[in-house]
């Protein structure tokens, strides 16, 4: 028998060897494992079991079958997909970690939201139909200095909304210094196209005048964009159109200004690391018609798109079919009311989760830090106490850099310690630096700073996290 049959025989055996469906449900391990769970999962783990050792034996591993496969993978079954997870990478608004945590107030408000009904569309007073913008309107024109404001699903929602409503059919003005591509691949170019504009490009990448926005401007001219460049800088010979001058141009022609703001921050941001950002109010205060910025950015709520403007101007868009479509549920209205309450209580900085990460100082940092390490020492993980700079992220100040602290562990391969911290209840999501695993400690909390040590000294012993 030559070696190729000898093996396709061994792995027809290992195939034979494999237990029925119908055999493991009648095991009694099994059906020890499976006590408190529905049968249906539990032949869904038997099967996914089974699956994994047979792909084994095809591709050649000699691998026989045992009942704890089963157990891994009910374990598997009743793990949520979606689920927290401690962010020790020291980016503040991580987009694939889900940006901005929520405040205690915002969760509490949710909770008692969704366990029941709400006035989300009815006027309590009158008992008339209402509008599910109106719980955060006076908020946002409170804080803004606007007429009128409106919330979608997103800032590109609302960037799409305000072209598709002001100038569809028409064209509009934009430097080309400002054509940014935001998160996942989508340019702004594209959005305008989408939206049934047609895109007019004026000045250079790095210098453009309000000289050659008048030249751009026809009769077709329906609106002046401006583009905050929240998630890049240009540095070195640069020039761009100041605000107030565009403004004016729109006044003189009678032509809309909107700016996407992006990144939005409501109260101005002061710390080490921290570049100047204009806020939304400063920009509604320029005189600026429209203007869009993200909830789930430097605002440090939950994921939506709000624009805030003129009446007149933002009524056009309450109007438009797209509103709809893009209109954001009762628990983003709940959980943005909360968060807009903290600034105006003048709370926002100790409050907001994001928020307070960004501004943390640098004393509750080595604080932090420092009761990981001794964590860690206790139980003899070899590591050290490092200066670390960590990142706005999220799109938002691309130029800042927080000076903060975080702890190196030494003596471990790192791609693999973090792939069993990933893999842990709750994961933990560091950075890989030279070779080294570290956790910065700006996004942890002093509670959390303890369950990653814990994660991290099973994880490096090998046990399960």
């Amino acid at each position: 028998m030559t070696s190729s049959e000898t093996e396709a025989s061994r792995r027809r055996a290992l195939l034979e060897a494999l237990p029925s469906i119908d055999e493991l449900l009648s095991e009694e391990r099994v059906m020890a494992l499976g006590r408190g769970v529905s049968r249906p999962v539990l032949v869904e783990a038997c099967r996914s079991a089974v699956a994994e050792v047979r792909r084994q034996i095809l591709s050649g591993d000699e691998v026989r079958f045992d009942v704890e496969r089963v157990e891994r993978q009910l374990a598997r079954l009743g793990r949520p997909s979606l689920r927290r997870v401690l962010n020790a990478t020291g980016v503040v608004l991580h987009t694939n970690l889900g940006r901005a945590p929520l405040s205690a107030r915002a969760l509490e408000r949710l909770s008692e939201v969704a366990k029941g009904y709400c006035n989300l569309e009815l006027e309590l007073d009158d008992g008339e139909r209402g509008s599910r913008f109106a719980h955060v309107v006076e908020l946002l024109k409170r804080l803004t200095g606007a007429e009128d404001a409106i919330v979608v699903n997103n800032c590109a929602a609302a960037t799409l909304l305000t072209l598709g409503a002001l100038a569809a059919g028409r064209e509009v003005v934009v430097s080309r210094g400002e054509l940014v591509e935001i998160g996942g691949g989508f340019r702004v170019p594209d959005v305008m196209r989408e939206s049934g504009c047609a895109l007019v490009e004026v000045g250079t990448t790095n210098r453009t005048r309000v000289a050659d926005y008048v030249a751009a401007i026809t009769p077709a001219t329906g609106l002046l964009l401006k583009v905050h460049r929240s998630n890049f800088a240009l540095v070195g010979f640069t020039e761009e159109a100041p605000r107030s001058e565009l403004v004016a141009l729109g006044r003189a022609k009678g032509i809309p200004v909107f700016e996407d703001l992006g990144s939005g921050a409501l109260e101005p941001l002061h710390g080490e690391g921290l570049p100047a950002e204009p806020t939304v109010r400063d920009v509604v205060s320029a005189g600026v018609d429209v203007v869009a910025f993200s909830a789930d950015k430097l605002l440090g709520g939950p994921q939506a798109g709000i624009v805030v403007g003129r009446r007149e101007v933002l009524g056009r868009l309450a109007r438009h079919p797209l509103q709809r479509a893009l209109r954001v549920d009762k628990l983003t209205v709940a959980a943005l009311e909360a968060t807009l309450e903290a600034y105006r209580d003048g709370t926002a900085d100790v409050e907001l989760p994001a928020r307070a990460a960004v501004l943390a100082r640098p004393e509750a940092l080595r604080a932090r830090a420092a009761a990981l390490s001794a964590a860690l020492a206790a139980a003899q993980v070899a590591h050290r106490v490092v200066a670390s700079t960590a990142r706005v992220g999220g799109g938002a100040l691309p130029l800042a850099e927080l000076p903060s602290c975080a702890v190196a562990l030494e003596r471990v391969p790192a791609v693999e310690l973090h792939a069993r911290l990933r893999a842990g209840a709750p994961p933990v999501v560091a950075r890989v630096n030279d070779d080294e695993l570290w956790l910065d400690v700006r996004c942890l909390t002093d509670d959390d700073c303890l369950v990653a040590a814990r994660q991290v000294i099973n994880a490096v012993r090998g046990a399960p996290c």
